[in-house]
This record gives structure tokens, sequence and C-alpha cells, in this order.
């Protein structure tokens, strides 16, 4: 019995005629795939992409030299440099991320005290050579500047559950 249900089976193609009629369901739904360069998926206000060094809205840097996020990151990346200044407070002199070293974790976004590094909502920043991949303080603070709408409204997403 089964010799002839496998025979009546492949001679009547019921798994291509199965198939087919899966294929010809799916014509009229709505496309799941998105067309990446052209198209881009939503990001979670959790994203954790290109790091970013934060101004205030008068244009005075955010990071005051603490030094938090220096000491909490596990890979170490992050290289802190810093100098008093004439009133008293203190900035950075050098701030330098490397990239290849950096692992995503966020540990140095949540260590800051005034949200001055955050990573930001790039997630295309591949580069030809590793020595792009070496962040300086203007470049941070580039990025920042660049993202600030996006960084900010991420981080007021996100502010209920911190």
């Amino acid at each position: 019995m089964a010799f002839l249900d496998r025979t009546a089976r492949t001679l009547l193609l019921a798994e291509l005629v199965s198939g087919m009629g899966k294929t010809f369901s799916y014509i009229f739904k709505r496309r799941v795939t998105v067309n990446y360069p052209y198209e881009k998926g939503p990001l979670s206000p959790r994203f954790r992409g290109e790091h970013a060094l934060r101004r205030y809205p008068n244009g005075e840097e955010r990071c005051i030299a603490c030094k938090l996020c220096e000491a909490i990151c596990p890979a170490q990346a992050i290289t802190i440099e810093a100098e008093p200044r004439e009133d008293g407070s203190r900035r950075t002199t050098r701030y330098d991320i490397d990239m290849t070293k950096c692992i995503y974790c966020g540990f140095c976004e949540e260590a800051c005290p005034v949200d001055a590094i955050v990573e930001g909502p790039n997630f295309e920043f591949a580069t030809e050579t590793r020595a792009e991949l070496l962040y300086d303080k203007q470049r941070l603070l580039d990025n920042g500047e660049r993202w600030e709408k996006e960084i900010a409204a991420r981080l007021a997403a996100d502010a209920p559950y911190r």
C-alpha cells in the first residue's frame, strides 16, 4: 500500500504542486524583505552603534574627565588625558577610542554621569584600514554633532528604564 501511495505522489507531482501553491499564496502578501542600502529597518532605542561625544546646547563639551568610562571599559579601548582649566573644572585634552578593541558593551555610556559618551545610531562605518578605526576626540565630537537629534531622542525614549 505504501508503494502505491509513493508512486501516486510521484506521478502526480504532489510535492511540486504543494510547493507552487505555497509560493503562489505569498505573491499577494506584504513583502517582508528590506532592500538594505536604500531602505533601513527600525532601530531600537537601546541600539549600540558608533561612539560619539556630546556637547551641551551652548556648545561646551559634556565630558568632565572623570575617567569612569576608561576605568569600566572591559576591552581597555578608551584612553583619556585631562588637564584643569582656568575656572577650576577639568576637561579632556585627549579622548581616544580604539574601535578595533571595542566590544560595544555600552558600559562606557552607562558609567558616564553627564551622558557625554554615547553609542549612536550609526552601524555603517566600515573602513579600508585599521588606522581609520582609531577615533580621536575631534572625530567623536563630530559624530556627536552629526547625530545629536537622534541621540537625544533615543536617550529620552530610554530614560524611564534607566
